[in-house]
C-alpha cells in the first residue's frame, strides 16, 4: 500500500514544494511583505492591518434583512404590484381614463379603487418590513472589542471590519465570520451553539491552530500575526466548509471548517475567544444562507389566472359587440338624433367607442381579487399557528406557517414524499443488538426473564440502557483470554473513541452533545459496558475502560457525510500502534474490507435479520496502519487539507487511500420507534385518497419492516422488489413488471394492492432520461412506494419526476439537512422540528413538530383553505360580472352610448365598502362540516385531489349564473319602474334613481348569494354580511347629501335616495328581486342535496340533524369513492 501511494502521489508532493519556497520568497520573519499577484479566486487578508485591508473594498459588517428602505419603498413596492397581471390591466384602464370624453365613470374612480386596494397592501408590507428594521438596527448596534493596527478599541458590530481581530466573551454571539486563533482553553478549544444557523442545540467544537494558540493577549497577538496572510475562498453559502490556509513566517498552515466561528453562532462553555475577521456583512454565510426561497404558485392561483385572461376575452368580445350596437344605431338615428352630433367626426370613431366600452365593463376582471386573498390567507395562517391540536407538549412547539401563500395547495396535496428517521420515527435511538466477532448479542426482552437475574446484567441495567442479555457483559469480563472477547472489547473501544461526541460536564454529571442521535446512542452504549468516554481534547480521546483511563492521540479524523456514508478517525494507542477505526453503512464498509475477514459473512446474515426487525445498523472496521505507510498518506492529507478550492473532493479522494483492505470487527444495531400516532396518520392519509411515498438512506429490510410497522405496507400487498445493479437489468425487470400489472391501477378494489420497494442502485439507472417514464408508470399502480438506501439528490429527482409529469400536488415531509432538497423540489414543503435540528423546517413552506399533525394540517386546514380560497375567487369574480352586465343590459336602451347606470363613486365602492368584508370574513371562518367529522370521513379530501371546487366548470357556472342573476336585477326593475312615478308627490327617479334601485338589487342578490353558499352563520359572519348591505343604504343618505361640483362628489346622487327610500315599493322590489334571484340557486340546491348528494352534503345530514339511518354507511362510502362531474354550487 505504501509503494502504491508514493509511485501514485510523487509528483504532486514535489509540486507542493515548489509552491512553498514561492511563498517563502514573500514573506519573511516578523516582516510585511505582500503578494504581488494575488490569485483572483482566492480572498486574501491581512490581519491586523486596517489600511491594507481597506484598499480591498470589503463589504462592511451591517445587515439588512429589511424588504425595504424609505427610497426604495415606492419603487420596489409597485414594481412587486404591477407583476400582477390584473393589475397592469387596471393600471391600463386608468390610462384610458384620463382621455378627455373617453371615461363614462369618470376620470379617477378605478384609480381610486386600485388605490385603497393598494394601500391595504402596502399598510401590510410595512407593519411586517418595521419588525425587520428593529432587529436590524438592534444588531448592527451591538458593542463588542477590537484589535486594529495593535490597539484595542471598542465598536459596533456594523463597523468591524475584515481583518479585525474580535475579543468575543462567553454566552455572546459572533459577530462575523472568524478564524479562531486562541481561546481561554490552553489548547485552543472552545465550544458553540449554532441553533441560529442550523437549528442544532447540540455543542459543537472549534479548535484553533495548535500554532496560534498562545497568541492570548495583546502583545502576543500584534507580535505573532505581524505579516502574516490568511487566504480563503470567496463567500459562498457552504455551512460545514471552508477551504483557507495563513501564512506566518517562513510556514503556510491549512485552515478548515474546525477553525471557523460563524455569524450568529453563541460562545458556550469558554470564557473568550480571538478570532481574525474573514467574511462580514451580507458575505457571511449567515446571510448566505438567508436568501428568499423561490416564490411558489399554486394550482389554483394558475387557474385563476387562466380565467383572468378568459375574462378579458370575454371583455373584448362584448366591448366589441357593444361596438358595433353603438355604430348600427348612429346610423339608423342619424337623422332623428341630429343633436347628438353624428356625422361631423364626433362620438362615431369606433375606436374611441370601443375603448369607453372596455372602461365601462373594466371591473369583469375584479379589482379586489387580490386583496381580499391575501387577507384570507394571513387570517387561515393565524389559525394554523394558533392550533393548539397541532402544538407538541413535549417539546413546546406548535405549528408554524412560515408562508401563506400555500395554504389551498394543502387541500390539493395528491402525493407524499416522506423521509423516515425523525419524520416517521422519533429519531431517538436506543442501543439495542450487535454482532462482534460473528456472534450475536441482546435479546428482546419477552425472551429474558432468566438472564435478567444475572447481578452484572442488573447493575448494567440501572444505567437506564434496556440490555437483556448477560453473554456480551461475560465476553468484556473476560478480558480478551479467548478471540469473542477480544473482538467484543475492540468493538466497544471503537464505539467510544471513534465520534465527533463533546462531553459537556452539567451539575457534576456528564452530559454527551452529538450532531446526530446515533452517535449518542452508541457512546452511552460503550459508557454502560464500562467503556467510558468522559475527556476530548484537540490532540487526545480519554476513555475509562474499567475504571482504568487510556488515553488516544488523536491524529486524523475523516469526517462523515452523505455522500461517503462513513467516518473514521486514525489514533496512535498508548502502546503506540496507529490504528484507524471506522463505523459507517454496510453497503461502504463492505467495500472496503480486506479479502480475507473471516467475520463478514454472518455478519452480513446478522444484519438482515437485525434490518427485519426494524432496526438501524452500523458496521464496525479496523485497520492497523505502519508508521512508514502513515507519513506517506499523511502528507498526501496535509497537501488536500491545504487546498483552495475543491477541497472537500480533494479529501474524500485522499480519505479512499487509506480506508481499504479493513477487517470487520462487527454491526451495531439500534431502535428508532415510531412517533405517536404515525399508523392511524399514514392510515387516514390513504383512506384521504393520498399516496404516501417513503424515501429513505436505511437497509431495505429495515425500510419494508417499518413500513409494516406504520401500516404503510399491508400484509394482502403484492410487493414489487426490484434491486439490480445494472441499467439493462433495471429495465427489464421494470418492462416486465409493466406488462404483468398493465391493467392495475392504485385505486382498484377487490384486487390485492401493489407496493413497490426499490433501492437507491436501482433507482441511479431507473431515473434516467431513458427510464425514468418507466418507473413512474409502474410506481402510479401501487399504493405505496418505498425508496431505500437513496441520496438527498435522488430523493429530490424522485419528488421532480412526479411533481412535473403527473397533473398533481406534491408535497415532502422530513426533519434534517439531507431532506431540504426534497422539500424545496416539491409544491408543499414540511418540516418537522426534529432531533436533527431545524435545517428542515427552516427550508419547509409549514414546520410542524410530530408526524400526525400532518394529518389535521392536510384534512382541517388544508381541505377548508382550499374549498373557502376557491369559493372566494368565485364568488369574487360573480359578483363583479353580475353588476357590470347590468351595464350592458342598460346599452340596449341608451343607444349603445356607453353611459353608465351607475354613479362614479359608487360603482368604486362596489369593491370597497359592500362587498369586500363579508367575503374575507366568509373565506376565514366558514366550515363545511367540523373537524371530527372530517376525521372519522377523510374520504372527504378527495374533492380536493380531483379539484372539485375550483376549475372551468365550475368557473363558467358561476360566470352563467352571473348572467341570469344580472339579467332579474335589471330588468324586472325595469317592468317595475315602467312608469317610473313611484313617490306619493310625484316626482320621477331619474336616471340616477333608476340606477340606485338596480344596484339595490344587486347589492341583495350577492349578499344573498354569499349567505346562501356559506355553511356557518355565526353572529360575526351576519353582522358583517347585512352590515355591509346596510353601508349601501348610509352610502345612499350621507353622500347623497354632498355636493360638490369642482370635484364631482355627490352631484349625481344629491337627495336621489329621499325619493324612494322611504316607499315602501322600493323595499318590496328589492325583496322580490332577491327572492326570485335565489330560487333558482336554492332549488338546484335541494335537487343536488335530495337527488344528486355529493359526499358533503350526507355528512352535513350525519352532524346536523343526525340523520344515520337514512343512507347505509356501504352508500355513503360509494358516495365517497366515486368521481362526481357536476358542478358544486
Amino acid at each position: 500500500m505504501l509503494k502504491e501511494m508514493e509511485d501514485e502521489n510523487e509528483p504532486k508532493m514535489v509540486q507542493l514544494e515548489e509552491h512553498d519556497e514561492k511563498s517563502r520568497s514573500n514573506v519573511g520573519n516578523n516582516s510585511i511583505h505582500f503578494i504581488e499577484d494575488e490569485d483572483p479566486m482566492t480572498r486574501y487578508v491581512y490581519p491586523n492591518n486596517f489600511e491594507r485591508n481597506s484598499t480591498k473594498k470589503f463589504v462592511n459588517n451591517s445587515i439588512r434583512t429589511s424588504k425595504y428602505s424609505i427610497l426604495s419603498f415606492i419603487p420596489k413596492f409597485l414594481k412587486e404590484q404591477f407583476a400582477r397581471l390584473a393589475n397592469i390591466y387596471f393600471l391600463v384602464i386608468i390610462v384610458f381614463q384620463q382621455f378627455p370624453g373617453i371615461s363614462p365613470t369618470g376620470r379617477w374612480t378605478t384609480l381610486g379603487t386600485l388605490s385603497v386596494v393598494m394601500a391595504l397592501t402596502a399598510v401590510k408590507e410595512i407593519w411586517e418590513d418595521l419588525k425587520r428594521h428593529t432587529q436590524d438596527r438592534q444588531t448592527n448596534n451591538r458593542k463588542t472589542n477590537v484589535i486594529r493596527n495593535g490597539t484595542v478599541i471598542e465598536v459596533s458590530w456594523k463597523n468591524i471590519s475584515v481583518g479585525d481581530i474580535v475579543k468575543v466573551e462567553n454566552r455572546s454571539y459572533i459577530p462575523a465570520d472568524l478564524i479562531l486563533i486562541s481561546s481561554s482553553e490552553s489548547s485552543g478549544l472552545c465550544y458553540i451553539e449554532t441553533a441560529n444557523l442550523d437549528g442544532e442545540t447540540n455543542l459543537k467544537s472549534r479548535q484553533s491552530l495548535p500554532e496560534t494558540a498562545q497568541f492570548v493577549d495583546l502583545e502576543s497577538i500584534n507580535k505573532g500575526l505581524k505579516g502574516s496572510i490568511l487566504k480563503a475562498e470567496h463567500p459562498n453559502p457552504r455551512l460545514y466548509n471552508f477551504d483557507g490556509s495563513i501564512q506566518m513566517g517562513d510556514q503556510v498552515y491549512s485552515l478548515e471548517a474546525k477553525q471557523t466561528l460563524l455569524r450568529g453562532s453563541m460562545l458556550r462553555n469558554t470564557s473568550w475567544i480571538y478570532g481574525i475577521v474573514v467574511y462580514t456583512g451580507n458575505e457571511t454565510k449567515l446571510m448566505k444562507n438567508s436568501a428568499p426561497g423561490k416564490m411558489k404558485r399554486t394550482n389554483v392561483e394558475r387557474t385563476a389566472n387562466v380565467q383572468i385572461i378568459y375574462m378579458f376575452v370575454l371583455l373584448i368580445i362584448i366591448s366589441i359587440l357593444s361596438t358595433i350596437g353603438y355604430t348600427t344605431w348612429g346610423k339608423r338615428n342619424a337623422h332623428d338624433a341630429w343633436y347628438l352630433g353624428f356625422g361631423n367626426g364626433r362620438g362615431i370613431e369606433p375606436v374611441w367607442a370601443f375603448l369607453t366600452f372596455v372602461i365601462l365593463y373594466n371591473n369583469f376582471i375584479p379589482i379586489s381579487l387580490y386583496v381580499s386573498v391575501e387577507l384570507v390567507k394571513f387570517g387561515q395562517a393565524y389559525f394554523i399557528n394558533n392550533d393548539a391540536k397541532m402544538w407538541d407538549p413535549v417539546s413546546d412547539t406548535p405549528a408554524l406557517a412560515r408562508t401563506s401563500n400555500l395554504n389551498e395547495e394543502l387541500g390539493q396535496v395528491e402525493y407524499i414524499f416522506s423521509d423516515k428517521t425523525g419524520t416517521l420515527t422519533c429519531n431517538k435511538m436506543e442501543f439495542k443488538k450487535c454482532t462482534f466477532g460473528g456472534v450475536k448479542y441482546g435479546t428482546s426482552s419477552e425472551t429474558s426473564d432468566l438472564n435478567d437475574e444475572n447481578e452484572i446484567l442488573k447493575k448494567a441495567n440501572m444505567g437506564h440502557l434496556e440490555w437483556h442479555d448477560a453473554t456480551l457483559i461475560d465476553a468484556f469480563d473476560r478480558n480478551g483470554e479467548d478471540e469473542s472477547s477480544q473482538m467484543a472489547r475492540e468493538a466497544m473501544t471503537l464505539l467510544s473513541v471513534c465520534h465527533t461526541v463533546i462531553p459537556e460536564e452539567v451539575d457534576g454529571k456528564i452530559v454527551f452533545q452529538a450532531s446526530s442521535p446515533d452517535e449518542a446512542a452508541l457512546v452511552k452504549a460503550a459508557k454502560y459496558f464500562k467503556f467510558e468516554f468522559y475527556k476530548r481534547t484537540p490532540r487526545t480521546v480519554t476513555v475509562k475502560i474499567n475504571g482504568k483511563d487510556r488515553e488516544y492521540q488523536l491524529l486524523n479524523v475523516l469526517e462523515f457525510t452523505n455522500e461517503r456514508k462513513r467516518m473514521s478517525v486514525i489514533f496512535r494507542d498508548d502502546t503506540g500502534k496507529i490504528i484507524l477505526y471506522s463505523k459507517g453503512a454496510d453497503t461502504v464498509i463492505y467495500e472496503r474490507l480486506a479479502k480475507e475477514n473471516p467475520y463478514a459473512t454472518v455478519t452480513r446474515k446478522h444484519l438482515d435479520e437485525f434490518a427485519a426487525e426494524g432496526l438501524r445498523t452500523l458496521c464496525l472496521a479496523r485497520l492497523e496502519i505502519t508508521p512508514e505507510a502513515y507519513k506517506s498518506w499523511q502528507a498526501l492529507y496535509h497537501k488536500a487539507s491545504t487546498k483552495i478550492g475543491n477541497r472537500e473532493q480533494e479529501l474524500h479522494r485522499v480519505a479512499e487511500l487509506i480506508e481499504k483492505d479493513m477487517f470487520l470487527l462487527g454491526a451495531t444495531a439500534v431502535e428508532d420507534q415510531l412517533q405517536l400516532g404515525v399508523p392511524e396518520t399514514i392510515a387516514t392519509l390513504g383512506k384521504a385518497g393520498i399516496k404516501i411515498w417513503v424515501l429513505t438512506g436505511d437497509k431495505q429490510e429495515t425500510a419494508i419492516n417499518i413500513g409494516f410497522s406504520c401500516r404503510l405496507l399491508e400484509h394482502d400487498m403484492d410487493l414489487i422488489i426490484i434491486n439490480k445493479d445494472t441499467e439493462e437489468a433495471t429495465n427489464s425487470k421494470l418492462d416486465e413488471y409493466i406488462s404483468k400489472y398493465r391493467d392495475r391501477s392504485a385505486n382498484d378494489f377487490g384486487k390485492s394492492p401493489l407496493g413497490l420497494i426499490i433501492d437507491g442502485t436501482t433507482l441511479n439507472y431507473a431515473l434516467d432520461d431513458k427510464l425514468k417514464l418507466k418507473l413512474l408508470e409502474l410506481a402510479i399502480k401501487c399504493k405505496a412506494v418505498i425508496c431505500c438506501r437513496v441520496t438527498p439528490g435522488q430523493k429530490a429527482s424522485v419528488v421532480r419526476l412526479v411533481r412535473k409529469n403527473l397533473r398533481a400536488i406534491t408535497l415532502a415531509i422530513g426533519d434534517g439537512a439531507n431532506d431540504v432538497s426534497m422539500i424545496q423540489a416539491a409544491h408543499v414543503g414540511v418540516g418537522i422540528s426534529g432531533e436533527e435540528g431545524l435545517q428542515a423546517a427552516r427550508a419547509s413552506d409549514y414546520a410542524i413538530a410530530q408526524f400526525r399533525f400532518l394529518q389535521r394540517l392536510l384534512l382541517v386546514h388544508g381541505r377548508n383553505a382550499y374549498r373557502k380560497i376557491s369559493k372566494l375567487i368565485l364568488y369574487s369574480f360573480y359578483k363583479n360580472i353580475l353588476l357590470y352586465l347590468i351595464q350592458l343590459w342598460f346599452t340596449f336602451y341608451n343607444g349603445f352610448s356607453g353611459q353608465s347606470l351607475f354613479e362614479r363613486w359608487t360603482i368604486s365602492m362596489y369593491n370597497v365598502l359592500f362587498t369586500l368584508l363579508p367575503a374575507v370574513v366568509f373565506g376565514i371562518q366558514d366550515r363545511e362540516v367540523n373537524d371530527r367529522m372530517v376525521d372519522k370521513f377523510p374520504e372527504l379530501y378527495r374533492s380536493g385531489i380531483r379539484g372539485r371546487y375550483f376549475n372551468s366548470r365550475e368557473f363558467w357556472g358561476w360566470v352563467i349564473n352571473a348572467f341570469f342573476h344580472s339579467f332579474l336585477a335589471f330588468f324586472i326593475p325595469v317592468l317595475a319602474l315602467q312608469n317610473d312615478v313611484i313617490s306619493p308627490d310625484g316626482k320621477n327617479l331619474g336616471l340616477w334613481g333608476f340606477g340606485a334601485i338596480v344596484y339595490s338589487c344587486a347589492i341583495v342578490i350577492v349578499t344573498l348569494k354569499l349567505a346562501l353558499e356559506s355553511r356557518n352563520w355565526n353572529i360575526l359572519f351576519m353582522v358583517v354580511l347585512w352590515g355591509s348591505a346596510f353601508l349601501w343604504i348610509l352610502w345612499l343618505l350621507i353622500y347623497g347629501s354632498l355636493w360638490s361640483r369642482s370635484i364631482g362628489i355627490g352631484v349625481d346622487l344629491y337627495k336621489v335616495g329621499s325619493r324612494f327610500l322611504d316607499t315602501w315599493y322600493y323595499w318590496f322590489l328589492i325583496l322580490l328581486v332577491g327572492s326570485v334571484a335565489m330560487w333558482r340557486d336554492f332549488t338546484w340546491k335541494y335537487i343536488k342535496r335530495n337527488y344528486m348528494p355529493l359526499p358533503y352534503h350526507i355528512v352535513q345530514e350525519i352532524q346536523y340533524m343526525g340523520k344515520k339511518n337514512k343512507y347505509s354507511m356501504a352508500e355513503l362510502e360509494l358516495e365517497l369513492e366515486s368521481p362526481h362531474t357536476s358542478p358544486v354550487i
